[in-house]
């Protein structure tokens, strides 16, 4: 996917609503490619689809260490000051990620998140690029 797919952010914008002190909701291929948005200046956003691409990848080698693990990341939530990070497996080659201020409740953040993959199911599907095309 190679430009942002704008009918995803209303989606984006029912999980921030849904979920208070959710600052940012991005959707991003396994290379690090932003692909949708919502509460997030599109540098910001790029920034953390960047990260989250190193992030998956750790997550999977600390995996495929677990001896019945495929090396598949699920969801990773990193705890900081000022609030969490959650990054979650959301389609073939394609990542949920949500950024909260301290206060969210984790449990809610968890549902709504597994409820909005479930909701977007094949359009969260990204296929490898190559050469930076879509296959």
């Amino acid at each position: 996917m190679t430009q942002r797919i704008s009918s995803m952010d209303w989606m984006l914008k029912d999980l921030a609503a849904g979920v208070p002190q959710t600052r940012h909701v991005i959707v991003l291929s396994a290379d690090g490619l932003c692909v949708a948005q919502y509460g997030a200046e599109t540098d910001t956003a790029d920034r953390l689809a960047a990260a989250c691409a190193g992030l998956q990848s750790l997550a999977g080698a600390v995996a495929a260490e677990l001896p019945r693990s495929e090396g598949r990341m699920r969801l990773v939530v990193i705890e900081m000051d000022g609030g969490f990070f959650y990054l979650m497996a959301a389609g073939d080659g394609s990542y949920l990620a949500v950024l909260a201020d301290e206060g969210v409740d984790a449990g809610l953040m968890g549902a709504q998140m597994r409820n909005l993959v479930t909701r977007m199911g094949d359009h969260l599907s990204s296929p490898p690029r190559h050469d930076g095309q879509p296959a």
